[in-house]
C-alpha cells in the first residue's frame, strides 16, 4: 500500500493542488485546513509524511510541528512565503525535516517528499551483485573481486542505483532525482564528475569497464562487450 501523506494546509487552492498531484502519483492523502484538525488527523490516522504550511488559523504551524515532532519521528516538509535564513532555521528548529517557500512546482514537492520517505525507511541490507562487483547495502562497503573500493557517501548512493538496475538505461533526470533530489539544476556536470570517480576506482587495477555512457541520454552499467 502506497504512503499516507498528511496536508495541513488553510489556502484551498494549494490544498486541492497538492492534493490532486499526490493522489495522482499514487500516494494516499489526508487533508485538513487547520492545526488542531490537523494534530487530530495525525493521532487517529498516523500519516507517512507530513506536509505542513506555516501560517495557519490558530494553531500554527511551528507549534503543530514541534507537537508532531513530539510524538514521533514521522518526516516533515514545511511550506512557507518566509524565506529568509532565520525563517528556515526556525522552521527546522521546530523539528521540520525540510523547507519549501512558496510559490513552489509540484515537481520540486515530489522529489522532496521522495528523498524523506526514502530516509525515513531505509530498506533491509542486501548484497548487490554485477560480475565481479558487489556492494553491501549493510555496512556500505564495495568490492572489485577481492579488492575493497572505499566510496564516499555519494558515490555509494550512485553506485548503488547502477546496481539496482543492471544494464537498464539511466537518464540524466532520473539520477539527478534519486541520487541529489533537487539540489542540482539539470545543466550541472556533477553526475560525469562522480562517473568518473566511481570508474577510477572500480578501474584503477585493469579491471574491464562496467559503467558506460549512453551518448544523448545516460549511463547504464552492463558488461564490457
Amino acid at each position: 500500500m502506497r504512503e499516507l501523506i498528511l496536508v495541513i494546509e488553510d489556502e484551498e487552492k494549494i490544498l486541492n493542488f497538492l492534493r490532486r498531484g499526490l493522489i495522482y502519483e499514487g500516494y494516499r492523502v489526508e487533508t485538513a485546513a487547520d492545526g488542531t484538525a490537523g494534530l487530530a488527523s495525525a493521532r487517529d490516522n498516523p500519516p507517512d509524511l507530513v506536509i505542513l504550511d506555516w501560517m495557519l488559523p490558530g494553531i500554527d504551524g511551528l507549534e503543530v510541528c514541534r507537537r508532531l515532532r513530539a510524538a514521533s519521528n514521522v518526516p516533515i516538509l514545511m511550506l512557507t512565503a518566509k524565506d529568509a535564513v532565520s525563517d528556515r532555521v526556525q522552521g527546522l528548529d521546530a523539528g521540520a525535516d525540510d523547507y519549501l517557500v512558496k510559490p513552489f512546482a509540484l515537481d520540486e514537492v515530489l522529489a522532496r517528499l521522495r528523498a524523506l520517505l526514502r530516509r525515513a525507511k531505509p530498506e533491509a541490507p542486501e548484497i548487490l551483485t554485477f560480475g565481479d562487483l558487489r556492494l553491501d547495502t549493510g555496512t556500505h562497503q564495495a568490492f572489485r573481486g577481492d579488492r575493497a573500493v572505499e566510496l564516499t557517501a555519494k558515490e555509494y548512493e550512485l553506485l548503488e542505483l547502477f546496481l539496482q538496475h543492471p544494464r537498464q538505461v539511466l537518464t540524466r533526470e532520473v539520477i539527478y532525482d534519486r541520487v541529489w533530489g533537487y539540489d542540482f539544476g539539470g545543466e550541472s556536470n556533477i553526475i560525469e564528475v562522480y562517473v568518473r570517480y566511481l570508474r577510477q576506482k572500480t578501474e584503477s587495477e585493469g579491471e574491464p569497464r562496467l559503467l558506460h555512457t549512453v551518448r544523448g541520454v545516460g549511463y547504464v552499467l552492463r558488461e564490457t562487450a
